[in-house]
Order: C-alpha cells, then sequence, then structure tokens
C-alpha cells in the first residue's frame, strides 16, 4: 500500500497557546472541547477537493461511535446512526498549498466529548495512517460545556492558578496555609489519566467509565473517590491519631505534586499521611487539569453527622472534658472543595446549577464509596436534602443542631443545652485574584438565628426524615445564668494565655456556683490530644449582677503539649450548688499563633539562571530551639521540594538566615512556599512572589 502522507504537524505550541495548555507543555497536543485546534497534514501528492479524507479518533480499550468514544468525520461524511454520541468534524483550509499535498485542517471535539487521551488516525484513498494522540479536557471557556464559567477573572483562579490559599486554625483566628497546586506540571497529564483508568468503575466496565467521562458530574465523583485510598487504588491514606512514623506528617505537605508524583511512581501505592486540607488540595488540582473549574472551602466548626439526623450529640464530663461518646463531633475546621458545573441530572436543574460541595475526605460512604458530592451548594442553602449527593451530609456539616450532654460518674445523662447557632462558621475560601479571605457562609445558609435559617432547617429534617422535624428547642425558657468565655488580650505563643469567664445572674436568688475549668490539647478534628489543665472554684453570683472571673494558662503548662496539637479547648462548667440540676457550660478555641518567616529574593530572577532567596526566622521564645529545618518548594521554581537541615539550636531571641539557589524554569510570577519545623513550632509558613523574567 501507498505511503499516504511525509508528516504531520500537530501545531502543539500554537494550539497549545490557543487552548491554554502550554504550561503544561508544548511537546504534546492537549486541547479543550468545543474548540477547534490545526492539523497540517503533508501529503505524498497533491490533494484534491474531492479527495477522501476521513480522520479517526478513540479514546479507551472498546471504542465505540454509540458510546462517544469513537468518531469518524471528513469527506466522505459519515452517515451517522441516530444514537451516535460525540461527534467530531473539521474544515479545511483553502488558502493551503493542495497542489503540494499541504493539508490544513481545523478539527474541533464536540463539546460532549469525554475527556482522556484519543489516538488520532487518517484514512484516504490511499490507505489508513496514524497520526499520534493527543488529550481532550473539559473547557470553562466553552458555553456549551457543562462546566463553562462565564468571568475571566474567575476562570484565572479556579483553572489557571497554580498556587492558593487553604484556611485552617479556628473559627476566631483563620489562618491562611500557602499550598502549590502545581496542576500544569508536565507529568500531571499521565497522572491524572491513571487516577481515572483505576478507578473501580473502571476496572468493573471500562467502556462504560470511559464513555461517562464525558459528564463532569461523573467525573468529579470519581475523583472524589479517588483521592482517598479507603476502598481503591486511591491517591491517600488518611492518618489522625498522631503517628505518622511510617510515612509524612499531614502538616508537612506544601502541594500536590509531590503527594501525585509518588503515589505514581509507586504503582499506585497509597502516600501516608492526609487530613482534610492535604486531601482538598490534591483534588483540586486534578480537577483544575482536567479543566472543572475549583475551589478549596473551608468551614469553621464544621459537624460531622453520622446518623444523618441534622444533629450532634457533644457530651461533657462534669470538670469539663469531652468524654469519648458517640460518634458524631464538631471539627475546628474541615476543607472540601467546590466543583463548577451544570446539574442536568436533577428536576428545575436550573436552581442547582453553578458551584458543588465535593468531598475527598473519608468520613462517611455514599453510594458504597468513601467520596461525597457533587452536592449543590443552592441546595445545601434551602435545605433540598432529598438531592443527591449528600446533601444532608453536607447540609449537617455547616447547620446542625449540637445537643450538649452532661455525663455523670455512673454514666447516666442528663440534657444540658442545646446550641442551634456555633456549627457552620466563616466559611472561606480564597478570594479570586488576591492573596484575601472571601467569606462564603451565606451562599451555604442564611443568617445564623434568622427565622429564615430556622425554617430551612426544619425543612432540611422533615426532607430527611420524611416527618414533621422542628428546630431544636425553639421554646426554651431563657437560661437563669448566662456563661462565656473570652480572650482577654492576644494570645501569643510563648506567653501565658489570659482568658475571663463572664457569668451573669438572671435569676432572682442569689446562687453559689462550682466552676470546673478544663484545658485540653486538640485535634483539629475535635478529637482531644492530651490533658494540659484543671482547675476548681466556688463563687456567689448575686441577683442581675455580672461577675469576671480571670483564667490563666501558664506557658509551662502547655508549652510541652502543643506542638503536636492544632488548637487548644478551654472549657468551663459550672454547677448550681442549691440546685445540681441546673448547669451551664461554655468554651473556647484558642489557637496559638506562629511567629513569622520572612522571604525575599537576592538580586532578580530569570528563566534558566540560577537565583538565590533569602529566608529568615526569629526566636521569640525564652527557650533556645533544636531540630531546625527548612522546606522549599514553588511550581515553575523546583522540579522536587528542597528539605534542608539549618541549625542543630536556635538560642532565644536569635535570628537565622538562610540563603537558598534554584533555577526558574517557567516564566511569569511564581509564588515560593517554605515550611519551618524545630522543636517548639511546626509548620510555620512563609512565601514569596517572584516574578521571572526572560
Amino acid at each position: 500500500m501507498a505511503t499516504m502522507m511525509r508528516s504531520v504537524d500537530f501545531h502543539c505550541q500554537s494550539n497549545n497557546t490557543d487552548h491554554r495548555t502550554i504550561e503544561i507543555t508544548e511537546k504534546q497536543l492537549i486541547v479543550r472541547r468545543g474548540q477547534s485546534f490545526l492539523l497540517t497534514l503533508n501529503m505524498t501528492q497533491p490533494f484534491g477537493d474531492c479527495d477522501m479524507l476521513v480522520l479517526t479518533v478513540e479514546t479507551g480499550s472498546f471504542p465505540s461511535e454509540t458510546c462517544g468514544t469513537r468518531s469518524q468525520f471528513g469527506n466522505p461524511s459519515p452517515m451517522y446512526a441516530s444514537d451516535v454520541k460525540a461527534i467530531w468534524k473539521y474544515s479545511m483550509d483553502r488558502r493551503a498549498d493542495l497542489s503540494r499535498g499541504v493539508v490544513t485542517l481545523s478539527v474541533t471535539p464536540p463539546a460532549d466529548a469525554p475527556v482522556g487521551k484519543y489516538s488520532l488516525s487518517a484514512q484516504t484513498r490511499m490507505g489508513k495512517t496514524i497520526l499520534g494522540t493527543l488529550v481532550v479536557l473539559f473547557n470553562p471557556w466553552c458555553s456549551d460545556d457543562w462546566v463553562y464559567l462565564p468571568h475571566e477573572g474567575e476562570r484565572q483562579e479556579y483553572v489557571m492558578n497554580e498556587q492558593g490559599l487553604i484556611y485552617v486554625g479556628t473559627s476566631d483566628f483563620p489562618c491562611p496555609r500557602d499550598w502549590v497546586f502545581g496542576q500544569f506540571e508536565e507529568d500531571m497529564v499521565d497522572i491524572c489519566l491513571k487516577i481515572l483508568d483505576v478507578n473501580p468503575k473502571h476496572m468493573k466496565d471500562p467502556a462504560d467509565d470511559v464513555s461517562a467521562r464525558c459528564n463532569p458530574i461523573y467525573v468529579s465523583r470519581v475523583i472524589s473517590a479517588m483521592i482517598n485510598c479507603c476502598d481503591d487504588l486511591g491517591v491517600l491514606s488518611g492518618g489522625w491519631d498522631g503517628n505518622y512514623g511510617d510515612g509524612e506528617n499531614p502538616s508537612s505537605w506544601l502541594g500536590s505534586v509531590r503527594i501525585l508524583r509518588r503515589w505514581f511512581k509507586t504503582n499506585c501505592h497509597p502516600v501516608k499521611y492526609g487530613q482534610c486540607w492535604v486531601f482538598a488540595g490534591v483534588m483540586c488540582t486534578v480537577m483544575r487539569f482536567f479543566g472543572i473549574p475549583c475551589r478549596v472551602v473551608t468551614n469553621f466548626k464544621s459537624a460531622h453527622d453520622t446518623n444523618n439526623n441534622l444533629s450532634i450529640d457533644e457530651y461533657y464530663g462534669v470538670r469539663g472534658a469531652q468524654p469519648k461518646e458517640g460518634r458524631d463531633s464538631v471539627w475546628n475546621f474541615h476543607v472540601w472543595v467546590e466543583g463548577w458545573m451544570k446539574r442536568p441530572d436533577l428536576e428545575k436543574a436550573e436552581l442547582y446549577d453553578g458551584w458543588q460541595v465535593l468531598d475527598p475526605t473519608p468520613q462517611e460512604k455514599s453510594e458504597g464509596q468513601f467520596c461525597c458530592g457533587p452536592a449543590p451548594v443552592s441546595a445545601v442553602l434551602q435545605g433540598d436534602t432529598n438531592l443527591k449527593y449528600d446533601v444532608p451530609f453536607v447540609f449537617a456539616e455547616v447547620n446542625a443542631d449540637v445537643v450538649k450532654w452532661m455525663v455523670w460518674a455512673d454514666g447516666s445523662k442528663m440534657k444540658m443545652s442545646s446550641d442551634t447557632t456555633t456549627v457552620g462558621q466563616n466559611i472561606s475560601t480564597k478570594a479570586v485574584g488576591y492573596n484575601l479571605r472571601n467569606d462564603i457562609t451565606d451562599s451555604y445558609k442564611y443568617r445564623e438565628g434568622s427565622a429564615q435559617e430556622r425554617e430551612v432547617y426544619s425543612r432540611a429534617v422533615r426532607r430527611v426524615n420524611s416527618g414533621d422535624g422542628q428546630a431544636a428547642d425553639g421554646g426554651k425558657e431563657p437560661l437563669k445564668v448566662q456563661m462565656k468565655i473570652e480572650k482577654d488580650s492576644g494570645v501569643q505563643s510563648g506567653q501565658d494565655i489570659n482568658l475571663k469567664l463572664r457569668l451573669c445572674n438572671r435569676d432572682y436568688s442569689n446562687k453559689t456556683m462550682s466552676i470546673y475549668v478544663n484545658a485540653q490539647g486538640m485535634r483539629y478534628n475535635g478529637v482531644p490530644a492530651c490533658h494540659i489543665l484543671n482547675s476548681v472554684q466556688e463563687k456567689l453570683l448575686l441577683v442581675a449582677r455580672e461577675v469576671i472571673i480571670p483564667v490563666q494558662i501558664p506557658f509551662m503548662a502547655y508549652s510541652h503539649h502543643m506542638v503536636n496539637c492544632d488548637s487548644m479547648r478551654v472549657s468551663v462548667v459550672a454547677v448550681d450548688k442549691q440546685k445540681q440540676s441546673d448547669i451551664y457550660e461554655s468554651e473556647i478555641d484558642v489557637s496559638l499563633p506562629q511567629p513569622p518567616i520572612t522571604m525575599r529574593v537576592v538580586g532578580e530572577a530569570r528563566l534558566f539562571q540560577p537565583m538565590m532567596m533569602e529566608v529568615k526566622f526569629t526566636n521569640t521564645l525564652s527557650v533556645a530551639l533544636t531540630n531546625c529545618s527548612l522546606t522549599v518548594t514553588g511550581s515553575g521554581m523546583y522540579k522536587f521540594e528542597r528539605v534542608e537541615s539549618i541549625v542543630r539550636e536556635l538560642p532565644p531571641n536569635k535570628t537565622l538566615k538562610v540563603q537558598i539557589t534554584t533555577v526558574p524554569h517557567k516564566l511569569g510570577p511564581r509564588v515560593v512556599v517554605a515550611d519551618f519545623d524545630c522543636s517548639a513550632f511546626r509548620d510555620v509558613m512563609g512565601s514569596c512572589i517572584v516574578d521571572v523574567r526572560p
């Protein structure tokens, strides 16, 4: 058979630039569906308008026109059956030199094409030629694509930005944590496609799975399941117990790339360990690579409702400590992602298009797998807990009521109070275009305590239980004693923590109260990690009088405990000595701010030229710091994270200066992230924007 072609030009540089994939590579064609790309064929002889030229694209192991995973198109035009999906097309550039066999085509993948790697071949009257491969991604710039996002600024933030912030800490002190997503590193192509190819649905029915990759709802749900390894060959193994000897402390990760590379290079062996912000950061990387707009969201005071009743039971001992009772919990914070897409699978779909909650942290199973979502944020706002996927679980995370119980020494329980306002505070994500916090609480629920918020809660309970759910304790009589624990001053690491307890007697009689103060080191998921302090005192409360009681937690009492804890929970229980069934409780989560770390570029940053950065850290404590190390990373700045042991000991009030060299390999604004660890502080984070010039 005669040779059809001398060569084929995929125009990778110009096509990838037009399709906004040039950041990934210029060696491989990567395009977005619903948008045309150029292809030039150099034939062995002249080509005429009436000559046969049929292209074929195929993806997956069992390509099929009816599944949308195979398409033949060109001249002569194929006769399509009515059940054919995802039809490709091309048009010919008449300005090309056809008389010399140069054929330039404008090829358009349909807006509903399955994403993934395709083979491309050409058929002429002289035979068939394999042209090569290309990768097709979702297209948020295409109005016919289900992931279409109208605003360019948001597309730049939620698809193109390789750096971001993830908020951690407490509701009183949301703290930004730098994260390098790195979705456009060159090896992300093979890694992210591998994630789809090893998912259980593909293993069970590869033809159906590849066909379903046209649907961002399906793809995002698969990614949610595959980021954790609980029931598949997923990327990350979760760890919350503080024992990370056979892996890495979740807080040590600075970005997604090293995690994904390690999973890929170890033949899909799960990487140890992740916690919620790590799971969410990695998922955001994969979603943005595929072209699904995605952002990382943090919910402070986040409820984990295990029995789907939209209510959380919390238990207290008489001294304020939380005994281990039940499986419900309230986390200091919990991190998930939102993906942007349409929801034509739901009735009244237009009401539920837009941001969808997706949570890769393994908490509860959804349809037999550890995944969560996509749950429309608008459905959560309206209490539409009858909709898929997992809306009741997400609703509880942001708006569950908390019932507090006293557990007596004999194991009996007494209900103390119901809290309808604490869960779901300061729901946060990075602002578009700025390193600022954007509070999006109003998109998840109406103003806390308002009539509309309580009405939505009642409707959500009814839809979950198919009964007459009511907001908890809506008509409960006011408390006789109002009690609240507050920060007395700014909290600083290395100093005593000063709090104050306010008690106000609203009853018509004087009261003698036994007051128990308890401080515990906490993991961020609401699990106590260590005991720090217990104290007890009696106080006389006069009628209609406010009493302020100082509460102090000395530095020496907490200094050795807090290195491996995320916050400190101080709880107070007050018991009326004359009427011991009158019990009052208040608590506060205290986050200890880290001392700052600063970074700067020494000189200038040029592409492929060595550059230097200086990192500075000052020991603000009255004790020496030991085992100091620094880790740095940055997309386009470092091929791999670098870990440097710095000094064995940093004396009090001394400043450490470290100079680090690197060679930038990508142009434009880049973010370098540093993580400093030592004996007294864990993961002191800092970052610097580097403008890399030609």
